[in-house]
């Protein structure tokens, strides 16, 4: 029994081990079979890849196309401009603006309805000197002209707020003209495009007219009792644009770095190291505007570019032509600094950040700027003997000091006074040193997207810095869109909210419309962006909140990829990070090589792909991207069946064999596939005629368009 048992066992065994080995030997073939497999399809790539490559730079020379063309079609604006002979001047030519300004500076007897009207000019000024300062790439742009812009800037917008300044005291000179009759007060309130001008003069000093009310603004004060028997006027001066902030010391302006012409091969000098400093007489580096140099451009941002591609470790293999990576990569040019330069500009900003001072890195203002002040009211006519009598005073508009000045050192009186006449004095000397606060209730601007109760923070000018401390009793409505708060001395006021309120994203999406146009979506916490894309144009369809669409002054606006970006910025729909975010946001960080040829490629095949975020993405590592991918030429919405998962290195792509809803990550081929050097030519592959037919007949302009959206929005990296 016992030796049928053992010959039993050992017969077990011996299967066991026959069937492990034949399972090994299965094993090892099948690895060896595919093995020769992936050796033939990296042959077969490496044959290619010249080819591809070369195919792949042709196409992107669209992008040149397309900065050449930005180029002819600013030179004909300021030749049709010169041609109508127009009021306006060119704030690009230094004598033109300053004549402007200084023949502003002797207009006099300005009302406040006049500087309102002139101030539109202004700002449409700034706004184009601004835009010069962005577009303009880093080789045309010296450091000279470049500081000439910025002075100008500062300039008309110290010169706008001192215009409101003498228009306010020729207003308030003649308050007593325009006495409100049912309160005995003069109140005014002016509306413009960018401005909301408000003013109350107190000329009754009566000491219960504690609250004032600015007209219909749902905006005022609660005045101490001090302040309500005083001859004051309270200005409540709402800009839908932010100039102070620009002031900041946080945010110092950017300097340019001279380009050099470097040679195109392997004899070029090495990259500056971005952790160096620069030496004496050495201009720091200005931040790149993030789209597509043109061809001819110098290789400063090249080598900013190279720098990333080896801090990120994209190793150069050997048999590729050197000039033509160089020249697709000097296409890929764009505001993905390396590592080293984020972590130093990072380590530079916090050192200015103090107790209760805002990171105008990681908050911004939103809906513009209260100038709150107490002023002192000027004195007023006097009809005298059929005379008309005015005290004229020198020094312009004067502020009034609230709280007031410490009462002077002096006996109290004794006891034997009278005692209501004690408590009097007291009662002064203790409002003179503890001076009870204003309230103040400002209105949300209509154009804001608040998505949760904004942080209050005041000017403060000797810091040259937004401040949180010093409110009191704050609340915040956000159903009526009201903030109030207490406050111990008037000053500027700004709401701020978190500049990366959305980010990371949740999903993304990018669909072909029609020809030349693609609908790109955007998905965060709080909204869902829609953006069309028309040629060269976009616009903001909808933003959409809690199912409730938010509707302001740039929504169903066309606009320029740039000027959309900066727009919806001010409003508070930011999906645009800059160098910084990585700082406040939890980063699902890419390669920047990858991720710009990534976004090339996408913009090259967007008139007839469809793309979308993938759930992958964030298990691929940074050196890959992941990303949904389906033919689209119809006006139906994607099925979800129809999504395919690419994966793309910046060196080669393939097609992967999971899919979306796969239980883990794997960089399996997909079954008859094959490697591409690009990302274009693997989803070449997969295309229809009608589909490849449509790309090819894309205009350069809508590839820029897709490419710059992409680029500023960052979607790889942010979601």
């Amino acid at each position: 029994m016992q030796q049928e048992e053992e010959q039993k066992r050992l017969q077990e065994e011996e299967e066991a081990r026959f069937k492990a080995e034949k399972e090994e030997s299965e094993r090892l073939e099948k690895q060896r079979l595919e093995k020769e497999k992936q050796e033939k399809l990296e042959a077969k790539d490496l044959e290619r890849r010249s080819d591809e490559l070369e195919e792949l730079y042709l196409l992107e020379n669209c992008y040149s196309a397309a900065e050449k063309w930005r180029k002819e079609s600013h030179a004909q604006a300021k030749w049709e401009e010169f041609t109508r002979c127009v009021d306006t001047p060119d704030p690009t030519l230094p004598r033109e603006i300053n004549t402007f300004i200084s023949l502003w500076k002797e207009e006099q007897n300005e009302d406040i309805e006049t500087v309102m009207q002139k101030g539109k000019s202004v700002l449409s000024l700034i706004e184009r000197l601004e835009l010069v300062l962005m577009e303009t790439p880093l080789h045309e742009l010296k450091e000279k002209k470049m500081t000439l812009h910025q002075e100008s800037i500062v300039e008309m917008r110290e010169l706008l707020y001192s215009k409101f300044e003498v228009a306010t005291e020729r207003l308030l000179k003649q308050a007593s003209a325009m006495v409100d009759p049912d309160s005995g007060n003069m109140e005014k309130v002016i509306r413009g495009e960018d401005v909301t001008f408000c003013i109350w003069a107190n000329l009754k000093k009566n000491p219960k007219y504690k609250n004032v009310t600015f007209g219909d603004t749902q905006m005022g004060m609660r005045l101490p009792k001090f302040l309500t028997v005083s001859d004051i006027a309270l200005r409540l001066l709402h800009t839908h644009f932010d100039h102070l902030s620009p002031l900041s010391a946080l945010t110092p302006l950017p300097k340019i770095e001279p380009p050099e012409r470097p040679a195109p091969d392997a004899d070029r000098p090495p990259a500056r190291d971005p952790g160096r400093a620069p030496q004496e007489g050495e201009p720091e580096p200005r931040d790149d505007p993030g789209r597509p140099p043109p061809a001819d451009q110098d290789d400063g941002l090249e080598e900013q570019m190279s720098l990333a591609f080896d801090g990120e470790g994209v190793e150069e293999r050997a048999g590729e032509e050197v000039e033509k990576t160089s020249a697709r990569e000097r296409l890929s040019s764009l505001s993905v600094p390396p590592k080293s330069q984020l972590e130093e500009s990072e380590s530079r900003s916090d050192d200015f950040v103090g107790e209760n001072v805002v990171d105008l890195h990681q908050f911004t203002p939103l809906g513009g700027i209260y100038h709150l002040d107490v002023l002192r009211l000027p004195p007023q006519r006097k009809q005298v003997k059929g005379w008309t009598l005015v005290e004229m005073l020198s020094g312009g508009l004067q502020r009034f000091p609230y709280p007031p000045p410490p009462p002077q050192e002096g006996p109290l009186p004794s006891q034997a006074s009278d005692p209501p006449a004690i408590k009097e004095t007291l009662a002064r000397a203790e409002m003179e040193v503890i001076p009870p606060p204003i309230t103040v209730t400002l209105k949300f601007n209509d154009n804001a997207m608040f998505f949760e109760e904004p942080t209050v923070a005041k000017w403060d000018p000797e810091g040259r810095c937004w401040r949180t401390d010093g409110f009191g009793d704050v609340y915040c409505n956000m159903e009526e869109r009201q903030l109030s708060f207490t406050l111990g001395s008037l000053c500027p006021i700004a709401l701020m909210q978190d500049i990366h309120l959305n980010m990371p994203y949740q999903s993304w999406e990018l669909c072909p419309t029609g020809l030349d146009a693609a609908l790109f979506v955007v998905f965060t916490t709080f909204t869902e962006l829609k953006i069309q894309i028309q040629e060269n144009r976009c616009m903001l369809v909808s933003a959409t909140l809690e199912d409730e669409e938010f509707v302001s002054d740039i929504t169903g606006r066309w606009m320029t990829p740039l000027a959309l970006t900066l727009a919806m910025r001010r409003v508070g729909l930011n999906v645009f990070p800059s160098e910084r975010s990585r700082k406040y946001v939890g980063v699902n960080e890419k390669s920047p090589g990858t991720e710009v040829r990534t976004y090339q490629q996408m913009a090259l095949m967007a008139p007839a792909l469809a793309f979308g975020w993938s759930k992958w993405n964030l298990h691929c590592g940074a050196e890959k991207v992941v990303l949904k991918v389906s033919e689209h030429l119809g006006a139906e919405p994607v099925n979800s069946r129809d999504w395919s998962l690419y994966m793309f290195d910046g060196r080669r792509a393939q097609r992967l064999k999971i899919d979306e809803f796969g239980p883990a990550f794997s960089e399996d081929l997909e079954d008859d596939t094959e490697f591409h050097a690009t990302l274009y030519h693997m989803l070449k592959d997969f295309t229809s005629q009608e589909a490849a037919e449509r790309i090819r007949n894309a205009h350069h302009l809508f590839v820029d368009a897709v490419y710059q959206l992409l680029l500023f929005t960052r979607v790889l990296s942010y979601s």
